[in-house]
């Protein structure tokens, strides 16, 4: 693919959103466009749309705060009841790690 500001070759690149959905695109060495197909965009939109698809409600639980993690989440990652994770605090999010 040629760039449409230079006619510079593109590359083809992959990245990830900061919510870890893999995407690929193609870049510009030589001017810095960048360019992400349809086909890419409505993958990519796929992917946020299932990772969207879970909602949970904060209960109170003594003097803590609990989450009710759905049982399909619980079944992908392989989560028992009464076993230890780790929660990892990001700047938007918080991580649990099992």
């Amino acid at each position: 693919m040629n760039c449409p500001n230079c006619r510079n070759k593109m590359k083809k690149k992959t990245d990830n959103t900061p919510e870890g959905v893999s995407f690929t695109y193609f870049k510009c060495d030589k001017c810095g466009e960048e360019i992400l197909d349809l086909k890419q965009l409505h993958a990519v939109a796929e992917k946020y749309r299932e990772m969207k698809k879970y909602t949970a409600k904060i209960s109170k639980w003594g003097e803590s705060l609990a989450v009710r993690i759905p049982k399909p989440l619980t079944k992908k990652y392989s989560l028992k009841a009464n076993t230890e994770v780790t929660l990892v605090p990001e700047k938007n999010a918080i991580k649990i790690l099992s």
